[in-house]
Formats: structure tokens, sequence, C-alpha cells
């Protein structure tokens, strides 16, 4: 963690230690991680721009050349810029000579200004001209919002997918976490498999039927908030079913499974839960690529405006901060049924 974040160089051996520790105690994996690729981008487009190391604080022209660097598509262009993208090619670092997305651009930015904050110094990027130099940037980079999911695994999508899992370890584990991720408000793959044996409260279940899923860590609570979410019916009963069969009375919720069909010891990743749903579509007949691990958080929203549940409800299971996000789901749904797409059709 200490090598990771640019530290003030004031800070003692002792200081700079503890101020990772709390860094890495309380910051999201996935953040450090972005952080990780961010800073080894940085530093690589730096050394092969500049031919120098990152500077702190960073000059404001290196930060305008970052942005102008990467605001145009450089697929037809010559000279240093693009030296440099392929300089950033030929290191695995960057995937093409084509104008970053303004997503990728920003987060990048984001990152760099964190780095300015770890060290208490000012970022070059709040600059007046580099910031409308970076607004420019991104609406000439605007492109059609693409999905993270080609389509919402709905209710029947859904079913077909666990008409695929059979009786064994492997069969038991995917209809449990492809039912819990769905029925549960649309959870996403951290959260699904940073799940816990003891993050399922089934204290209620032999009378009800009803478990509750304690949720530590997600993109917008922490652990002294973390939410209890209700989990009914097959849902409930395919985690139960699941944590019998693999006999897991504690550590991780969810585990991979040996092609003998044993089930391991430690954790499945978020690239198992992906497979997990590709294999399941691809058995249900959907063609490669048709749906992505995001398509159970659209489908649970998707659905949810299909069968006219209201938002707010929808959202109290999804956990959606952002009501103009949660409701494009429902606005995709709804537009087909508004009046107005039929007026061609009248008397």
């Amino acid at each position: 963690m200490t090598s990771l974040l640019p530290l003030p160089a004031a800070l003692s051996a002792e200081d700079a230690a503890a101020l990772g520790a709390l860094y890495r105690r309380g910051t999201p994996e996935n953040t450090l991680r972005a952080w990780e690729r961010d800073l080894a981008y940085l530093a690589a487009w730096k050394a092969a721009a500049f031919g120098a190391d990152l500077a702190w604080p960073e000059e404001e022209s290196v930060a305008l050349r970052f942005v102008l660097d990467h605001a145009v598509d450089l697929s037809e262009a010559t000279g240093p810029a693009r030296q440099v993208a392929e300089a950033l090619i030929a290191a695995g670092l960057r995937r093409s000579l084509a104008c970053p997305a303004p997503a990728t651009l920003d987060r990048r930015i984001a990152s760099w200004r964190a780095f300015h904050r770890m060290r208490n110094l000012p970022s070059p990027f709040a600059a007046p001209l580099i910031a409308q130099a970076r607004g420019r940037a991104r609406r000439a980079a605007a492109r059609p919002r693409r999905p993270k999911s080609e389509h919402p695994i709905t209710r029947e999508i859904l079913e077909a997918m666990l008409t695929s899992c059979d009786h064994s370890h492997r069969g038991l584990r995917d209809r449990a976490c492809l039912m819990l991720g769905w029925a549960s408000g649309g959870r996403r793959r951290s959260e699904i498999v940073g799940l816990n044996r003891d993050d399922i409260d089934g204290r209620d279940f032999a009378g009800t039927g009803l478990l509750r899923i304690r949720l530590l860590g997600t993109k917008t609570t922490g652990p002294e908030a973390a939410p209890r979410l209700p989990l009914k019916g097959r849902a409930a009963r395919a985690v139960m079913a699941w944590i019998a069969a693999a006999r897991i009375e504690a550590g991780p919720l969810f585990r991979p499974v040996s092609l003998a069909d044993r089930v391991l010891a430690r954790r499945l990743t978020a690239a198992g839960l992906r497979d997990i749903v590709r294999h399941r579509l691809e058995l249900a007949g959907y063609p490669p690529g048709f749906a992505s691990a995001h398509g159970l958080r659209a489908g649970f929203l998707t659905q949810a405006a299909l069968d006219g549940a209201p938002l707010p409800a929808a959202m109290q299971l999804s956990l959606h901060r952002s009501v103009t996000q949660a409701q494009s789901y429902y606005r995709d749904v709804e537009i087909a049924e508004n009046p107005a797409t039929e007026l061609l059709e009248g008397d």
C-alpha cells in the first residue's frame, strides 16, 4: 500500500505505514485496484511523453498535455501523441489508438487528483484552463451510452438459466448465487462473491421461509451502514440447499467447485461468477455475449418495471442512490406504453 500511495515525503516511515494501512482498511478493494492501474498508466505515460517521473505537485503543462493526448483519435495521426500511445499499447497499458472513452479519462484524472490529495497538495486539474479543456474533451469524445450488459436478464431468461442447474454441487451453487443475485435486488458481482456464511441470517427461515442478507460492502454503503436485505421463497430455499449440501459453516458463502464436483475452501472470484452467468446462458440456448453478470442487476429493475412495481420499492432492494439511474430501466420499459407512440394509429 505504501508503494502504491504517493505519500508526503515529510512523513516518517512509521506514519507512512500507518497511513497506508488506514487507506487499505478504509478504501474498497475495487478502488485500490483502480488506483494501482491508473498510477501505473500515468507514470508510464509521463515517462514516454516527457522522459521523466511523475512530479508532486504536477505541472499544469503536463496535465494539459495529458488531456489533449487523450481527447483525439490517434489512428490517423502522426507525431508525439501517437508515439506515446504506441508505447503504452506495447506495454499493455492501452488497448488501441482510438480516443479513450470520456469515463476512462475522467477516472484517470480523478485518481491523479486523489494522489495529490494524499500528499496534501493542490491538483493542476483545478486550473480554469485545464478544467475547461477537460470539459471540451469530454463533449468532443461523447458517444452513445452502452449498457453494461447487452441484454437484461429478466425473469424469463433467469428461469431458462435455472433449468440448466442440476442437483450436483455445481448446479446447487449456480442456482443459489443466480437466484440470490437477482431476487435480492440485482446484486453486483463483488457483492455476491463477497458474502460470508455469517452474512446469511436464517433465524426466521424455518418459520417464515425468510432469509436476511447482510451486505458489508456495496458501492453506496459501508460496513457502518450495512443493509440487511430480505430473500424469500425459492431463492431463500436455494441458498439454504447450497449451504447444507456444501456443509458451509463459516467462511465464504460461494466457492469454486472442482471438476470432480468437490467444493473448495477458497472464495469464488468475480471472474468466476462472470463465467457462471456466461455458461448458464449458453446452456439455456442464448448466444455468446448475450448478457453479462450485470444483466442480473439490469434484469431485476427491468422486471420490476414490467411488473409495475413502484420505483422506490425496487430501489429499496437495488440500493441505487441515483433515482435518475434507476429510473432509466423504467423509462426504457414505459416509453413503449406511452399513448403518444400510437398517435398515427388513431381513427
